[in-house]
């Protein structure tokens, strides 16, 4: 049953991989590891079939290797690591040497068992320290770090059963209180492992589709779902701690030219070069977004009117300077509006900064242009 379930594991695996974004890897090498598994129990019960017995014994702890160690390449991925090859593969050549030995030349079959479950134990307690290290800190990678180490405690104690009770006591073939609990066990954390894994890489997929809801695709700045976001929670910490937003309306000039002359292709490089200046300008706490076409906004929080036009300034004077990699130069027309009351929301400021940003237009493009301030009642100002 367990054989059965690990086959249909690794179906569910291979699903999620052909289904979920590129962004979440190592689902591949999970499933690819679960069906050696699978092809390990097989294996496992040739050894007292017509087959030579040495055959499916080498045979069957290679492939459950392969298998396991698949899963510590599927798990380096899933944090965005380098593969480990070398250490998979020279784990797979000392166990196989050794095994090969002591079935082979020196029959010791405690020896063996002790070998492997060493071996295995190092690839689980690597999947320990990855996801310690790398972990996000949420239950999910709580629950799989936690039943990671399960398995590799489970796996130590039967290695050190191995060389200090017998081969007797650790055969998994022989009926015995310690085989029914482990094979119970191991079967069954394996199985839990996999959920472990999967519910890791939902709650992974469940971020990069919020990701995906609040940035713009191209330029990966907020979009305006993204950023009436960030407007709410500034606008109510504003009107907690009574302090100053800035708005900045950032709009490219004559960037419909730039789209005939040179293509779209180019037209996009331009409104991505344009979000990194941006992006560079700001500091750690402003929000820069997307609102369609060649139109940025900035949200500067804790930020008063003269501030907010250096920081305009810095903008223009970035992007008027000489480009080095063949994109066409570019400037922009920017609106700046300030909000002193929490009284205000975001529809309001943006068409002040709006306002502000079409007489920059009117007045000739490459310019800045400052909002009037809104017509609110005495009472709504920041004291």
């Amino acid at each position: 049953m367990s054989t059965v379930m690990c086959g249909a594991m690794s179906i569910v695996l291979f699903s999620a991989w052909r289904s979920f974004p590129a962004e979440i890897g190592g689902l591949r090498e999970w499933g690819m590891g679960l069906l050696l598994m699978v092809a390990g129990t097989v294996l496992l019960a040739l050894r007292g079939g017509t087959v030579p017995r040495p055959l499916p014994v080498l045979s069957m702890n290679a492939v459950l290797l392969w298998g396991i160690g698949l899963s510590l390449i599927g798990t380096e991925k899933f944090y965005g690591l380098r593969p480990s090859w070398r250490l998979f593969h020279g784990i797979w050549l000392v166990g196989m040497a050794a095994i090969a030995w002591w079935l082979l030349v020196w029959p010791d079959f405690p020896v063996r068992v002790a070998v492997f479950s060493t071996l295995v134990s190092v690839i689980y307690w690597r999947q320990v320290w990855l996801i310690a290290r790398h972990g996000e800190r949420q239950f999910p990678t709580l629950l799989f770090g936690m039943l990671m180490l399960a398995q590799a405690l489970v796996v130590a104690t039967r290695g050190v059963l191995a060389l200090f009770a017998g081969g007797t006591s650790v055969d998994l073939l022989r009926p015995g209180t310690f085989q029914n609990v482990y094979l119970a066990i191991s079967s069954f954390m394996v199985l839990m492992l996999v959920v472990g894994f999967l519910t890791v890489a939902t709650r992974r997929l469940q971020t990069i589709l919020e990701l995906r809801s609040t940035r713009d695709p191209l330029t990966q700045v907020l979009n305006r779902r993204g950023f009436a976001d960030v407007y709410a929670r500034e606008r109510a910490l504003m009107q907690r701690e009574r302090r100053a937003i800035s708005l900045i309306s950032i709009d490219l000039d004559h960037f419909k030219s730039i789209n005939d002359r040179y293509g779209h292709a180019t037209g996009d490089r331009v409104l991505v070069h344009v979000a990194e200046v941006i992006g560079k300008v700001l500091r750690a706490s402003d929000h820069v977004a997307r609102f369609g076409g060649e139109e940025f906004v900035v949200l500067l929080p804790d930020t008063g009117m003269e501030r907010a036009c250096s920081v305009a300034e810095r903008i223009q004077d970035v992007l008027r300077e000489p480009r080095q990699d063949g994109l066409p130069a570019c400037t922009a027309s920017i609106g700046v509006a300030c909000q002193l009351s929490a009284e205000e929301d975001l529809d309001g400021i943006l068409l002040r900064a709006d306002g502000a940003l079409y007489r920059a237009k009117a007045l000739g493009r490459d310019r800045i242009e400052v909002a009037e301030p809104a017509s609110l009642p005495p009472r709504a100002a920041l004291g």
